[in-house]
């Protein structure tokens, strides 16, 4: 079953011994940051700040900042189950392509009672402040590094709408608090809430926003999902929680919003504004520079009678992002291989921030195939924005990168299986000498054929012979060595 709202699963982690609680004073300004970073890095549990500096909420972080936990959120062992459901819904003859894509999150919102569930009333609108009551001050914003431009939230789930078609668009954007009633909104050039404030623009309107915080952890995840733009969030996230998402009406603007929220900002973007926004350490583990960003002017905020604010720190990874980035490797494999069905396995390593690197393995079946794999991935999404694409035959594990490595340092002719090619990146790339694109590269790391040009005949693999492999791992007891030293080779 799914989790009702976020102190639903903070007390599952709690009773899973996953959780602390911290009553100790903490100061949002650095300190918080440092204390979570090394949790972080250590595998450790999620945390709750009971007792933060100037605020009277608690703080809950570090709730995605494990596998284990991102698993539990959906209810799984482990995330491939969540995949493998998804997997589930393809069946033979599915058109391939972003149609076929589009047709399983069809065919889950007709088998998983989606789309959501309009109500009447929700404990997020408890309690109501307008106007001057509005203070955003009140809210706990954190100073996350030294050099940036002032106090963010981090973890509000955006809400807007396309204002032609009433498309809605729910994604996670770094919000700047300006001062007591304003906040910037950094939604990047490749953001479907980008789109729907240009066309505001264009037609002269102001658009409406709602931003909501301590949503239910599956709505929190799927706020983060790379979903095509006429696919509904919300509609996905029914499908993930296995019953519809009930959803209220906003107070003062044309919006809905997950009733079990927390706290809930209601405001509106006037066209033509903008406001200098940042500098951030974000999650490329770089600050990002000041940017002019539009301007989210605050008139209502509703929340929870007792309310639990949430909060994620990014930076020089890994940080509880790359677990929410991982989810979504694991969960769109599936998607994945139904647009590019050359592909077995797919890894987008940590350390290259969702965009800057994926490594993929393929059966490979004729010359250059893997040329047209990276190709394919160029063009696919928000994978088109990958710099580095690494392609290895399907006996490598990409989960393993010394195997990975092992394949592309010794497997690859560098004036034959390089691929260079120019385009989009993404919007916090500072390496690229131009924004929004750039250089890229392709590695062909498999077995070559005769017909790339390889003559000389492809070795074979050394692999010990298997009844010695079982008699040592039978005899390991024997020969007085540590049990750890004895696993054998994959």
């Amino acid at each position: 079953m799914p989790f009702a709202d976020l102190p639903e699963f903070l007390d599952a982690l709690e009773r899973d011994g996953d959780l602390v609680r911290i009553t100790a004073p903490v100061d949002p300004y650095l300190e918080i940051t440092e204390i979570v970073d090394r949790v972080v890095r250590n595998g450790g549990p999620a945390l709750l700040f009971e007792n933060v500096i100037g605020y009277d909420m608690p703080l809950a972080m570090n709730v995605f900042g494990t596998p284990r936990r991102m698993a539990k959120v959906f209810g799984a062992a482990e995330l491939d189950d969540v995949g493998r459901r998804i997997a589930g819904l393809l069946q033979p003859g599915l058109p391939q392509g972003f149609a076929g894509v589009r047709d399983v999150f069809s065919r889950a919102m007709q088998l998983r009672a989606v789309p959501p569930k309009r109500v009447r009333s929700g404990a997020c609108q408890d309690i109501v402040l307008r106007g001057e009551d509005v203070d955003l001050t009140r809210l706990p914003a954190l100073h996350t590094w030294p050099k940036d431009g002032g106090p963010y939230f981090t973890l509000g789930l955006t809400h807007t709408k396309h204002p032609e078609t009433g498309q809605r668009n729910v994604g996670l954007y770094r919000l700047q608090r300006f001062d007591r009633r304003t906040i910037g909104m950094h939604w990047q050039i490749h953001k479907d809430s980008t789109a729907h404030h240009a066309v505001a623009e264009r037609r002269g309107e102001r658009l409406p926003v709602a931003v909501a915080f301590g949503c239910d952890p599956v709505l929190s995840y799927v706020a983060s999902a790379p979903l095509p733009a006429d696919i509904d969030e919300y509609a996905f996230a029914g499908f993930l929680r296995g019953e519809r998402v009930e959803l209220v009406e906003c107070v003062s603007v044309p919006l809905e919003v997950p009733a079990s929220a927390q706290v809930v900002l209601e405001g509106w973007i006037e066209p033509g504004e903008r406001r200098p926004e940042g500098p951030f350490g974000d999650h490329t583990g770089f600050y990002t520079p000041v940017e002019p960003f539009p301007v989210l002017h605050v008139e209502t905020v509703t929340m929870r009678k007792t309310p639990i604010f949430q909060a994620i720190v990014v930076g020089r990874p890994p940080a509880e992002d790359a677990f929410l980035g991982k989810a979504t490797e694991r969960i769109f494999l599936p998607l994945v291989k139904l647009l590019i069905p050359d592909i077995v396995d797919l890894d987008l390593p940590i350390e290259g921030v969702f965009h800057n690197c994926v490594i993929v393995s393929i059966e490979k079946r004729f010359p250059k195939h893997a040329h047209k794999v990276m190709h394919a991935i160029w063009g696919a999404g928000m994978l088109s924005l990958a710099k580095l694409i690494v392609v290895v035959d399907a006996d490598c594990n990409v989960h393993d990168y010394r195997d990975v490595a092992w394949r592309a340092f010794g497997n690859v002719d560098y004036a034959h299986d390089l691929v260079q090619a120019v385009g989009p990146v993404d919007h916090l790339d500072h390496a690229s000498y131009q924004q929004f694109w750039g250089g890229k590269i392709g590695i062909d790391a498999t077995a070559k054929l005769p017909g790339e040009g390889y003559h000389r005949g492809w070795p074979e693999m050394i692999v010990q012979d298997r009844d010695i492999v079982e008699r040592v791992s039978r005899r390991w007891a024997e020969f007085g060595l540590p049990a750890e030293l004895g696993k054998a080779r994959p």
